[in-house]
């Protein structure tokens, strides 16, 4: 067997350079991030403050208050990211995004009620992340009672009418609650916003979101399969339904956890897997990778403008949808030239 047999071809290489290109993007984009803001750094301050720690003025903004949010965006963009690219490929549909299964909007009803009752913030966080399982988890045990039908369709439908019951019970909550106190923390969490993140809130979520990773990456290749179709998944030695569970589920736990602390946070999902799929092409195996390096870069930018380009910082949601949805009607001009 020859050298050229073992080596990688050239496509397969093109897409190493290009998560490689991406990561060093990635880094180079978090240094950066650290050193803006109203506190400005240098690169040589920030390395200082770095290797000493949280010592002097310096050392306290990076370690307590920047570094902890820049990894936070990178987090919850990568996750976001991931389970949108993850959804699109088990639902076959470019328009899928990480809410589609109500996950969002029962993390939502599930912090409107901590913050109504007034609880401390890692409570309202663990009620996030449990309405966001819990939505999930009628969705997906309405889909099974329900027979004969086409399964991802109730899976779609169902998840809709889940994001409407939990919306109508948010906004009965925001009705009830107090106008002077628990509405602004109300109204502010469902924009969405890192200003409050600390490392601590890291430390439950981390675990969390590498737990629902780690079964995307083992089975890329299989969930690859899955956009070919049930039968032909099948055909291939793959249990589609089990995997979808599968699949469901790890997405899920990936959105529900950084819900827990940015809030909601749109358009990542949905429109970074299609900038990932234009760039690597369809395959998941790559797709995946890419999609999460892109998420992190893009909300770490995101996050960045959101606290530097107003004297009032403007809640993460609100910036992602101001530059999703105008870059998701070009998708959508771009494709529709394609199909005519």
């Amino acid at each position: 067997m020859t050298d050229g047999a073992l080596a990688p071809s050239r496509p397969a290489r093109r897409r190493l350079s290009a998560v490689a290109i991406l990561t060093l993007l990635l880094v180079a984009g978090a240094l950066a991030a650290m050193t803006i803001g109203p506190y400005r750094l240098t690169l040589a301050e920030l390395a200082a403050a770095l290797w000493s720690g949280a010592e002097g003025p310096a050392g306290i903004v990076v370690w307590n208050i920047r570094l902890p949010r820049v990894l936070a965006a990178m987090l919850v963009g990568a996750a976001l990211a991931a389970a949108g690219a993850s959804y699109q490929v088990l639902f076959r549909n470019p328009l899928v995004s990480p809410d589609i299964l109500g996950v969002s909007s029962g993390a939502a009803l599930g912090a409107v009620c901590g913050i109504f009752l007034s609880l401390p913030v890692i409570a309202i966080q663990g009620f996030a992340f449990i309405g966001g399982l819990c939505a999930v988890a009628l969705v997906i045990f309405v889909a099974q009672a329900v027979r004969g039908v086409d399964q991802t369709l109730v899976l779609v439908l169902t998840g809709v009418v889940m994001g409407a019951l939990a919306g109508a019970a948010t906004s009965l909550l925001k009705v009830m609650a107090d106008p002077y106190d628990q509405l602004p923390a109300i109204t502010f969490w469902l924009l969405g916003s890192l200003a409050s993140t600390t490392g601590s809130d890291l430390g439950p979520v981390l675990p969390a979101v590498i737990l629902g990773l780690v079964p995307l990456i083992l089975l890329r290749w299989r969930i690859n399969l899955l956009s070919l179709g049930d039968d032909e998944a099948r055909a291939l030695g793959v249990d589609a339904p089990r995997l979808r569970l599968l699949v469901i589920g790890a997405a899920t736990l990936i959105t529900a956890s950084v819900v827990a602390i940015a809030g909601v946070v749109g358009w990542v999902g949905l429109v970074i897997p299609h900038i990932a799929r234009m760039i690597v092409g369809p395959s998941f195996a790559t797709l995946l990778p890419v999609a999460a390096i892109l998420g992190a870069g893009y909300l770490l930018l995101v996050d960045t403008l959101c606290r530097t380009v107003a004297i009032v910082e403007i809640p993460l949601g609100i910036l992602t949808a101001v530059l999703g949805a105008p870059f998701f009607l070009y998708l959508l001009a771009r494709g529709r030239r394609g199909w005519t």
